[in-house]
C-alpha cells in the first residue's frame, strides 16, 4: 500500500514537471507569433517611411519646377538638384564612404562581447535585433544570447522561458543541452526546485553523454535543487 503511495506521488511530480514545461512551451509559441507579428509591423512601418519619403520628394521637384517655371531648363535644373541630393545622401563619413550595415554574424559578435563585459543590456538589444530580422540558423545564437542576457539582469522567469525556446528551436542542435541546463539553472534562482529536476532529468535523458561541462554543471544544479537518484 505505502508502495502504491509513493507510485501516484511520483506521477503526480513528474505531471506538475511536464505541465510546467507545457506552459513554457505554450507561452514560447505565443512569443514567437508576437515576433512575427511586430516584424511584419516593423516592415510595413518601413514600406510607410520610404512611401512618404518618395512623396516628399515629388512634391519638393514639383514646387521647384513651379518656383523656377516648366520646361527643359527648369527640368534641367530639377534634374540637377535631384541628382546632387541624391549623391549626397550617401555620405556619412569624412571620405565619403556610406556606413556598412552589420550583418547577423556582427551584431552577434557586438552581443557576446557586451555579455563579456557585462552589459546585459546591450547584448539583449542585439539579440532582439536579430531575432527580429529575416530567419536564418542565426536566431538561435541570437535566442541564446537573449536567455543569457535576461539571466544577467536577473530576469529569470523570462530567461526561462528564452532557453527553452532556444531548445524548441533546435532540439537536437548544438545549442539544445545548455539551453535546457539554463531552463535549470534559471527555475534554481526562481526557487521552483521540482521543475528545474525534471528539467535536468530531461536533458540527461535527451543528451547522455553531454560535454564534460554540461556534465559537471548538470551534477552543481542537481544538488542545488535538491534532485532525488
Amino acid at each position: 500500500m505505502g508502495g502504491a503511495v509513493l507510485h501516484v506521488g511520483a506521477a503526480r511530480a513528474d505531471d506538475n514537471g511536464n505541465l510546467v514545461l507545457q506552459l513554457l512551451e505554450r507561452v514560447n509559441t505565443l512569443e514567437e507569433q508576437t515576433r512575427d507579428m511586430r516584424g511584419q509591423i516593423d516592415q510595413l512601418n518601413n514600406q510607410v517611411q520610404q512611401q512618404n519619403a518618395t512623396l516628399s520628394k515629388q512634391i519638393a521637384d514639383m514646387n521647384f519646377a513651379m518656383q523656377n517655371g516648366h520646361g527643359g531648363a527648369s527640368g534641367g535644373a530639377a534634374s540637377a538638384a535631384s541628382t546632387a541630393a541624391a549623391g549626397a545622401a550617401p555620405l556619412a563619413s569624412a571620405d565619403g564612404a556610406a556606413p556598412a550595415k552589420r550583418t547577423a554574424a556582427d551584431i552577434l559578435k557586438d552581443g557576446n562581447a557586451a555579455l563579456l563585459r557585462q552589459d546585459y543590456t546591450a547584448a539583449q538589444a542585439d539579440a532582439q535585433q536579430v531575432l527580429s530580422g529575416p530567419k536564418s540558423v542565426r536566431q538561435i545564437d541570437a535566442q541564446y544570447l537573449l536567455a543569457q542576457s535576461l539571466a544577467g539582469q536577473k530576469q529569470y522567469r523570462q530567461s526561462a522561458l528564452a532557453y527553452y525556446d532556444t531548445y524548441n528551436r533546435s532540439p537536437h542542435g548544438a545549442r539544445a543541452p545548455s539551453a535546457l541546463l539554463g531552463v535549470a539553472a534559471t527555475l534554481v534562482a526562481l526557487g521552483d526546485k521540482a521543475s528545474a529536476c525534471q528539467a535536468l532529468d530531461k536533458l540527461s535523458s535527451e543528451f547522455p553523454e553531454p560535454e564534460p561541462r554540461i556534465r559537471s554543471a548538470e551534477g552543481i544544479y542537481r544538488k542545488k535543487a535538491k534532485c532525488g537518484g
